[in-house]
């Protein structure tokens, strides 16, 4: 059903197109004409729709909340990787929570992934755990838990949410990117029902947590995951039992219809035309090394839709650096659009996000591709170059939205886990511990890149130092922005961070990223590209070893230090052009010195070093040279 390419020569005629073909590459559920509702369409005045809006809202944001409290691990409860929300009968979000953006779009996938086993056999009290990655799934660590509704009787939709796990039983502790297969990424739950009106299903349970290196961890997540879907279903039953289902449907129909009509709206005010991005490069893919992957993205907007054609990207690779295409470009594709075009500080400001935003946008990846893989292809991996989507994106669209994109950023998820064999155990049992490492945002109109953050589709939490401290044997020694000065532009980028880690028992760590070596962060209207991040692995005997961005089960021994060096942003706009006195700010942090204020950006200081000199800076920046 896919168009394997053939839409760029004919996507501005619409007509053209095969309305299936395009149907399927939205992550739109829209429901048919000829279907069946379950409700009465009603009309709802416009007092009764936001009220029963806020609280569909609300019921998202306190079932994200339910789970940040409630997880046992520190990746849900610290990191925040997770998402939630309420879907419809047909697989249509009605809302989501405010956590990882990819957890939260990727829902209807999940949705469409077990239903397709369990169409119309639902009953009260069900739970459904799913993590296939070709059936919906993210990708196989992030477990999607379904609960669904019934009011008064009658099946009426999902509460959901999904949640990285510790370990899934891969090859390897946590995760590995150099896998043959998706199979040896973890255990395959396809649409498995775990807890029906009775309770737990016991033999379920007991497959589940007796092949997995950490059960107590995961049990004590997975009972989040449920108690979080329980609650959203509980308040949902409650709000359709006070308004009235026809209410609260129409209401939620009305709230979808909306948001698709403002971002087609805003689509709509874009010029049509084709906008390519530079091709961008991914370093390797985890095992091939010094074979880097391509990144091609083309950005076609017509009339009121918009398709993201990631075409000519590289083909699959043979590891588990490849990407789920319903459960990972797709959402990806919705967040760079919705962030763009409807950004909740600006234009999109109480814009629901629900079914409605996703209708317009469009994606086409050809079949066998890195963004599209076949079975049994591996795509646990998949983050870093789902975070360049978007990337690519802003980078495509620069030219007719300058003041809306932000130049590169450092695009890439430096994910670590670590894992040893727990000195209290007899030699079977593992602790092991996820950690999320900082990049940085690259620069905008008007605003400097964003130090030390998880960006773009991650937007995952910073792991406290004493929480790893507390639960692994690694000390923290240094934690802090980089040295290197950021990428100089009229806005400069962001700095990413630097941690080093002190190992004091034997270990083994898995990651999956990339240094951006190849390609880094692009700066934009004259600013400079970013800076590429390095991964060292320092012996205890003296030596060091640079490390690829993607490791899979690399030992430590005691004594061993680990440091990262993670990506920094691009800037924007001439560096000429900054204002001194954010030059002089940038100086008294420590960020620059003397010498880059006066290179980089024409700024001269005082001979004392008390400030800028006003005089000298405009004949620098004027004449090229120090009078």
């Amino acid at each position: 059903m896919l168009l394997d390419g053939t839409l760029n020569s004919e996507v501005l005629n619409p007509q053209a197109l095969n309305p299936e073909a395009l149907h399927a590459l939205s992550a739109s559920t829209a429901i048919g004409a000829d279907v069946e509702r379950y409700w009465q369409t009603v009309d709802v005045d416009p007092v009764s729709r936001q009220v029963i809006g806020g609280g569909i809202a609300a019921i998202a944001h306190e079932m994200a909340e339910h789970l940040f409290r409630m997880a046992y691990s520190s990746i849900m409860r610290e990191s925040r990787d997770i998402g939630a929300g309420l879907l419809d009968r047909f697989g249509r979000q009605i809302c989501e929570s405010d956590s990882t953006p990819m957890h939260c779009g990727s829902l209807p996938a999940y949705v469409r992934g077990i239903d397709r086993l369990h169409h119309g056999r639902y009953q009260e009290g069900d739970v459904y755990l799913h993590n296939h990655p070709y059936h919906g799934a993210s990708h196989s660590p992030d477990y999607g838990v379904l609960v669904p509704i019934f009011v008064a009787g009658m099946h009426v939709g999902f509460a959901g949410c999904t949640g990285h796990m510790v370990d899934i039983g891969a090859a390897n502790p946590g995760f590995s990117v150099d896998v043959p297969d998706y199979f040896a990424e973890g255990q395959v739950i396809d649409a498995v029902k775990i807890c029906d009106r009775n309770g737990r299903i016991a033999g379920v349970w007991s497959l589940l947590m007796s092949n997995v290196r950490t059960p107590e961890a995961n049990t004590g997540d997975l009972e989040a995951m449920i108690a979080c879907c329980e609650l959203g279903r509980e308040r949902f039953v409650a709000l359709a039992q006070k308004y009235g289902l026809d209410q609260v449907m129409s209401a939620a129909d009305a709230a979808m219809d909306y948001s698709e009509r403002l971002m087609r709206a805003r689509i709509a005010a874009l010029p049509d035309g084709v906008y390519d991005a530079p091709t961008a490069w991914l370093e390797d893919d985890g095992k091939h090394w010094g074979q880097p992957l391509r990144i091609a993205t083309r950005v076609v907007v017509s009339g009121s839709d918009i398709y993201i054609d990631l075409t000519g990207s590289n083909e699959q690779v043979s590891t588990g650096f490849n990407c789920p295409f319903e459960g990972s470009v797709l959402p990806t594709a919705n967040f760079a659009i919705r962030s763009l075009l409807l950004s909740e500080t600006g234009d999109g400001r109480g814009v629901p996000q629900n079914d409605g935003v996703f209708r317009p946008v469009h994606v086409i990846a050809p079949l066998g591709s890195l963004f599209n893989p076949t079975p049994p292809r591996g795509c646990e991996a998949r983050f870093t170059q789902i975070n360049r989507i978007p990337d690519q994106i802003m980078q495509a669209l620069a030219t007719v939205m300058p003041e809306q994109v932000t130049a590169g950023n450092s695009a890439n998820v430096c994910c670590f886990v670590y894992a040893g064999e727990s000195s209290e155990a007899d030699g079977d049992d593992y602790w092991v511990s996820v950690e999320v490492n900082e990049g940085a945002y690259g620069a905008s109109y008007g605003s400097d890149g964003l130090d030390a953050i998880d960006n773009l589709m991650a937007n995952t939490r910073n792991t406290p130092i004493e929480e790893v401290e507390l639960t692994a044997p690694m000390r923290c020694e240094c934690y802090e922005l980089l040295a290197d000065p950021p990428a100089p532009g009229r806005w400069r980028g962001g700095l990413g961070a630097t941690r080093m880690w002190l190992f004091n028992a034997p270990l083994q760590a898995s990651s999956t990223g990339d240094n951006r070596s190849i390609d880094p962060p692009r700066g934009l209207f004259g600013g400079c590209h970013g800076r590429a991040g390095a991964i060292l692995h320092h012996r205890a005997n003296g030596e060091t070893e640079t490390l690829p961005a993607k490791i899979s089960n690399h030992r430590f021994a005691p004594g061993d230090r680990l440091e990262l060096k993670l990506v920094s942003g691009a800037g924007y706009g001439d560096p000429k052009q900054r204002d001194p006195a954010a030059v002089w700010r940038d100086y008294c942090d420590g960020l620059i010195s003397a010498q880059d204020a006066q290179r980089d950006y024409g700024v001269v200081f005082t001979a004392d070093q008390q400030g800028v000199d006003w005089e000298a800076t405009t004949q620098w920046r004027q004449q090229g040279s120090k009078p």
